[in-house]
């Protein structure tokens, strides 16, 4: 058993009908089965000890952050074809896919799906408030400085991200993912309070988490307010070059910011996590016990066998 009250270093991602853990030594993800049974995966986890890059404060961030989304976007995949989401008779075109590419498909597919999402992301949360800032003051009939535009901005991007998680709440899918997110959370908190991996003991403990994903999203839409500040041409194609150029530096900031966070409990910390925990009452809900089991699985291989190995 671990000692009470304590920081892990395990995190860990909600999937299709499962969830994936990272912890030291050991990562593992499982998933429910379309017939009810449980599958378990688990690999060693990569060592980053030897990488400056990755344990260096400011510069560890981007790095670490692309690992993750790699990780957690090869699960997610592994995931829905367990889950049986992708067991649906494939159309003309993925057939024709499959007899070009053959056993690249997948790949090919992954690499296609995250270039698209950052293009999507970069668009919807960087480029869309440039314009409607401009929008907006135009309609509005006063002119932005560059201190209130930065603000106008980041408002803007803030409610576009709200809406965002909003509109896939209502999506059935999106929501099980949601159930599974705050199963994750309530077995990292009952494993950092010392106590057996129990649906039992996990069920009363709070589904919100200061290490969440969803608060490191929300830090750096704040941070980016502070930052892209200092932007003050007037030209948007040469505003949104340079907030592109400066993105490393708002997450790096904030990976930093959110490692204290989960680090140290005190007000500052506190105050850091609190609008982060509000918002993860649209990003998690309250899991059933199958979920809660399915958790307990993903998150035993990843506990070192040495107790304390994973201490923050």
């Amino acid at each position: 058993m671990p000692e009470k009250n304590f920081k892990t270093s395990i995190g860990g991602q909600a999937l299709i009908e499962g969830v994936m853990m990272r912890g030291p030594k050991m990562s593992a993800m499982a998933t429910r089965l379309p017939g009810g049974g449980v599958d378990v995966e688990e690999w060693d986890t990569p060592a980053a000890s030897g990488k400056w890059y990755r344990k260096t404060p400011f510069v560890r961030g981007c790095f670490n952050l692309v690992d993750s989304m790699r990780v957690g976007y090869r699960c997610l995949m592994k995931s829905a074809e367990k889950a049986g989401f992708e067991d649906e008779e494939p159309t003309r075109f993925e057939k024709w896919l499959t007899a070009k590419l053959g056993d690249n498909l997948s790949k090919v597919f992954a690499g296609f799906s995250m270039v698209l999402g950052v293009i999507l992301a970069v668009g919807l949360f960087m480029i869309l408030p440039l314009f409607l800032a401009g929008l907006v003051a135009s309609l509005a009939d006063f002119a932005l400085t560059p201190g209130t535009r930065s603000l106008l901005e980041g408002l803007i991007r803030i409610i576009i991200f709200i809406l965002y998680i909003l509109v896939c709440t209502r999506m059935k899918e999106i929501r099980r993912v949601f159930e599974y997110h705050g199963a994750e959370h309530k077995t990292i908190a009952c494993h950092e309070a010392g106590e057996a991996l129990t649906v039992e003991n996990i069920r009363p403990k709070s589904r919100f988490h200061p290490r969440c994903g969803t608060s490191f999203l929300l830090i750096v839409l704040v941070i980016s307010i502070l930052i892209f500040s200092v932007i003050q041409w007037e030209s948007v194609l040469l505003r949104a070059a340079f907030r592109l150029a400066l993105l490393p530096v708002v997450v790096s900031i904030s990976y930093e910011i959110i490692k204290l966070a989960g680090r140290y409990d005190n007000i500052l910390t506190r105050l850091i996590s609190l609008p982060g925990l509000w918002l993860q009452r649209l990003t998690s809900y309250e899991p059933d016990d199958g979920q809660i089991e399915i958790a307990i699985a993903a998150m035993t291989p990843a506990i070192p066998a040495e107790g304390g190995a994973d201490k923050w």
